[in-house]
């Protein structure tokens, strides 16, 4: 849960930088920038964990699999964001809770109780509470925007089927390869503009974001029950109050505030109900 915490603060923080930069950068040459920042990153850190030696599993089905529901995620969200109001965008895909909650039911056979269904309902609420979208921004992007939301829980669900003997920084490093190839694949049809120390210097930073949040959302994804590790990124909703009143001074209103209550209560909610185990063939049995 902290994982997933932490992970939710990186990628919001990086959306940040990503959508400010968005502004004089076309968007393939700057998700292909921080990309090779990113895999940089990981390499080196890779190699100091001594993971490099393991790199022929990168080329296994699920490894190759959730790197590429990631790319097409990636870069499905990151345009539908330079599009949208960030808080837009972010309470859509804030449903990924929803959609998870729903593989672990049909998919993992986990249990959710009705109080967790009402939670993770309730936190979702909150989200809405907090960033208001307005009808008149949902229009084509908010739907590519959703796509992505997809997208993201078919990478997570999918994270969880990868055999624990991958290490998770080598899944992280696969994920920002596929990215980046996406993305220089897709600027091949775009002219590209010379970048300013200052566009790089933002990107290397959203680069090293991105890389910690890839890293915990894996670690998080992997170790955690779906169903209650999913509510907790309803805490990155947090960290994009904070950077909104920092760098723009926006301040919530009642029902932003009333909405932030209702997603940490939710959040607590989840935490603290007892889980429910999983059905065994002699629970059926007995039935």
């Amino acid at each position: 849960m902290l994982a997933m915490a932490g992970a939710m603060a990186a990628f919001i923080a990086n959306d940040t930088l990503v959508k400010y930069v968005s502004q004089t950068l076309p968007a393939s040459e700057l998700i292909f920038l921080r990309g090779v920042f990113s895999i940089v990153l990981l390499t080196a850190v890779a190699g100091a964990m001594g993971a490099l030696r393991q790199l022929p599993q990168l080329a296994e089905r699920k490894v190759v699999l959730r790197a590429g529901f990631d790319a097409f995620a990636t870069l499905v969200y990151l345009s539908s964001l330079f599009h949208l109001p960030i808080a837009n965008a972010t309470a859509i895909n804030m449903a990924t809770p929803l959609i998870l909650t729903l593989v672990a039911v049909v998919a993992l056979r986990e249990r959710v109780s009705p109080g967790r269904w009402l939670a993770i309902a309730a936190g979702f609420s909150g989200v809405l509470l907090v960033v208001q979208p307005s009808g008149a921004a949902f229009n084509g992007w908010a739907v590519l925007c959703l796509a992505g939301t997809l997208l993201h829980a078919a990478r997570d669900f999918t994270t969880r089927l990868i055999d624990v003997r991958v290490p998770s920084i080598l899944i992280t490093l696969s994920t920002a390869v596929a990215v980046t190839l996406l993305a220089g694949a897709w600027g091949l049809g775009h002219t590209w503009q010379a970048v300013n120390a200052a566009q790089l210097g933002l990107l290397a930073a959203a680069g090293v974001l991105l890389s910690i949040g890839y890293f915990l959302l894996t670690v998080s994804m992997r170790a955690g029950e779906m169903s209650v590790v999913a509510p907790f990124r309803y805490s990155g909703l947090l960290v994009a109050l904070v950077l909104g009143y920092l760098v723009w001074g926006d301040v919530p209103n009642v029902l932003a505030s009333l909405g932030i209550v209702l997603l940490v209560g939710a959040g607590i909610a989840v935490l603290h109900r007892p889980r429910v185990p999983a059905r065994t063939p002699a629970d059926a049995a007995a039935d």
